[in-house]
């Protein structure tokens, strides 16, 4: 029954330092950008869109088509920061263990 005990006091040391990490990423943001940053999209560490910021020179009705696709190239720019921190964390929070290939945390 030891090892059982100490592995429970790694999953709740492991939870808390969940609880930790969820909070952080939440405080966490990460800026994206594109068109040689004419575009930044801001996301909060939980994928939360929190900030657009589009260069004067693309407001024009003709630069429409050109701007959607910025906006989304900067978001898509945001999204790999994100998911790149996430899994840093994560790595810092399991203390390297190699998980099994499709085993997300958190659950």
């Amino acid at each position: 029954m030891k090892n059982l005990g100490d592995m429970m006091k790694q999953v709740q040391a492991m939870q808390s330092r969940m609880a930790e990490m969820q909070a952080k990423l939440e405080q966490a943001t990460v800026t994206g950008q594109s068109g040689g940053g004419l575009v930044k999209l801001t996301l909060s560490g939980k994928g939360v869109m929190t900030g657009l910021d589009v260069d004067v020179s693309l407001l024009k009705a003709e630069e429409k088509e050109i701007l959607e696709d910025l906006i989304v190239a900067a978001h898509a720019d945001a999204k790999a920061k994100s998911e790149a921190m996430m899994a840093e964390e994560m790595k810092s929070l399991t203390g390297g263990l190699p998980l099994p290939p499709g085993f997300k945390l958190p659950f």
